[in-house]
């Protein structure tokens, strides 16, 4: 791998965010497995561990792992659905929210200084390039075409 291969610069970049965003999260005592799972529940994206699982790429039972330790911070509660018992739901506390509502500036701040110095049409142009890789991504079924 080099820096003249696009996808190793994609795993850089990426790593890179994350480590940053790990630094930026961690006066609200979050780690990345936790930050996530906070803002989606804040944000409404997600109200079960399936969904919050299903949405980071996760599996149910880390999912299970992480939710503990969010509930043990104090930062969410689990409910039991009243039209379905085996369904839990998820909703966040006052200091969960609390917590979800710096999450978005700290995100700002990673992406604000990975992209310093690009011009506005630069970070259009990025965007709409990652965005023709994801539908690139997603319209291939089956192994990539050769």
């Amino acid at each position: 791998m080099t820096e003249d291969n696009a996808g190793y610069l994609i795993k850089l970049v990426s790593s890179s965010l994350n480590r940053m965003l790990d630094q930026e999260m961690a006066p609200l005592d979050l780690t990345a497995m936790q930050w996530r799972p906070v803002a989606m529940l804040y944000r409404g994206r997600a109200d079960t561990p399936a969904e919050l699982a299903r949405l980071t790429g996760t599996d149910t039972g880390a999912m299970t792992r992480t939710l503990d330790r969010l509930e043990a911070k104090g930062l969410l509660r689990r409910n039991r659905s009243q039209t379905d018992r085996r369904v839990v739901k998820l909703e966040l506390t006052e200091l969960g929210e609390t917590k979800a509502r710096e999450i978005p500036n700290n995100i700002a701040h990673v992406l604000n200084h990975h992209l310093r110095g690009f011009s506005a049409d630069e970070v259009q142009q990025l965007k709409h390039f990652m965005m023709r890789m994801l539908a690139n991504g997603s319209a291939c079924s089956s192994a990539p075409e050769r």
